[in-house]
């Protein structure tokens, strides 16, 4: 539907029906007004910009591709760009001055009130990754010896200005965290009561240096609008919102998803990040990945004699090895996502184990019947391999004992690695499946040689 929509928008701007055109703007939101802008011309999206109102133009803005977003800033006069800056709430200013480049920035700090540009700077000095770097000074604060209709009638009067109005914070002179108030409390509260009397005491807040994925888990977990942020001295200095706390989680999840599959992170959309840059993000994991596999080439050549003596044992190592990969990234992914959601914890490795040793257990009994099954009912009888009964026997006991192994370090490395320091997402499917498959060959040529080969 919005694809029709735009289309539209776009024969309104070819026809140089700039007023029917702004009227459709004035009823979408910014989102799609953004992507409607990503669909433009970069001649276009100048001329669209500057027909929007003012604070339409900040709302869109904020929306915008970096590409977009500096193609604007190229082409907009430094009275223009400090109008759409002053319009931007701090934490969506601060968000865009960290992608830009220095001289855009340079440029858009020349441009802004000093005020505005203090704040910014303020914002700006937190360590990335904090909480202080992705919270907005715009809240509601209240006094805790105001009445409910002088906190009402504030809410009125500066309400505008604030990136969310669904909770106030009461702080005291010196602007300590003295508790909050949802505003439907106030709505359904007498006028003259004192804050200080239904105000929420027991509330929970973050420093400005936490760490913003333990500031989403929070607000995740309390089920909160927003949570607050408040200095070494316990000064309230802003909120992180529960959309922020959203694009953390976004962003640490696709981090950990391409982490997981062998990638350097990227912070760009995939069609727009080109083909140097996406070969210099992957080629280091698939030459580590590439060198560290050399041990099985070695591991085979270290057992010619056994695959002489039993050439069809062969034809059973891919199985083994993807068998023994995949079982360890079940267990892998499973701890992974545990560790992020904080349900396991590194003290917790002993409980991994255990668990992961029953399930290992149970899923190596199961394959390895079925694998004797196969090897004796299909292979020998339809496809006529001749692989006699002890040597079945050793494929199905490797089989077993691969599985165990793999879904033990699969479910214990993350948590070393968690331990260590690393992201356990390193420790994913690529480098289980490197070590399982050395693994599963020592064990497959081991039993080999001290049962087939006397």
């Amino acid at each position: 539907m919005m694809t029709e929509k735009y289309a539209e928008m776009l024969e309104l701007l070819q026809n140089k029906r700039y007023s029917e055109l702004m009227r459709q703007m004035d009823t979408l939101n910014p989102i799609h007004c953004a992507e409607f802008f990503e669909e433009l011309e970069r001649p276009q999206q100048i001329m669209v910009f500057r027909m929007l109102k003012k604070d339409m133009s900040a709302e869109i803005f904020a929306e915008l591709s970096q590409e977009t977003m500096e193609n604007i800033i190229r082409s907009v006069s430094d009275n223009e760009l400090s109008a759409i800056i002053e319009e931007l709430f701090v934490d969506d200013a601060v968000d865009m001055l960290e992608e830009l480049p220095a001289g855009m920035v340079k440029r858009i700090l020349k441009t802004v009130k000093p005020e505005t540009r203090a704040t910014i700077n303020r914002f700006l000095s937190y360590p990335e990754g904090s909480a202080g770097s992705i919270m907005t000074a715009e809240f509601i604060d209240f006094r805790r010896n105001m009445t409910v209709s002088q906190a009402i009638a504030h809410i009125k009067k500066t309400g505008d200005d604030k990136e969310t109005v669904y909770v106030g914070y009461i702080t005291d002179e010196k602007r300590i965290l003295q508790g909050s108030i949802r505003i439907e409390k106030l709505l359904f509260s007498e006028g003259d009561t004192l804050l200080s009397d239904i105000m929420n005491t027991d509330f929970v807040c973050a420093g400005t240096h936490d760490d913003e994925e333990s500031v989403a888990d929070t607000i995740s977990k309390y089920d909160l609008p927003a949570l607050p942020v408040v200095d070494a001295e316990g000064r309230l200095v802003g909120i992180v919102t529960v959309d922020d706390a959203i694009d953390v989680i976004e962003e640490k999840n696709t981090e950990d998803m391409e982490m997981m599959a062998a990638m350097t992170p990227t912070d760009k959309p995939y069609l727009k990040t080109g083909v140097l840059s996406t070969f210099v993000k992957r080629i280091p994991w698939l030459l580590l990945l590439m060198v560290t596999s050399t041990f099985t080439g070695r591991i085979i050549s270290g057992f010619e004699s056994a695959l002489s003596a039993f050439p069809v044992l062969i034809a059973f190592i891919p199985m083994l090895m993807g068998t023994g990969g995949n079982s360890g990234g079940q267990s892998s992914v499973a701890v992974i996502r545990g560790l992020a959601l904080d349900e396991i914890r590194p003290a917790d490795v002993f409980c991994v184990v255990i668990k992961e040793s029953g399930v290992a257990i149970l899923c190596g009994a199961a394959l390895a019947v079925c694998n004797l099954l196969k090897i004796m009912l299909i292979d020998n009888l339809i496809f006529h391999m001749n692989v006699g009964t002890v040597a079945a026997v050793v494929i199905s006991l490797t089989l077993f004992t691969t599985v165990l192994v793999s879904k033990l370090v699969g479910g214990a490395l993350p948590i070393l690695a968690k331990v260590t320091g690393l992201d356990p997402a390193v420790m994913a499917s690529p480098f289980i499946t490197t070590i399982v498959d050395a693994v599963s060959l020592l064990l497959y040529f081991g039993f080999a040689q001290a049962i087939l080969i006397k």
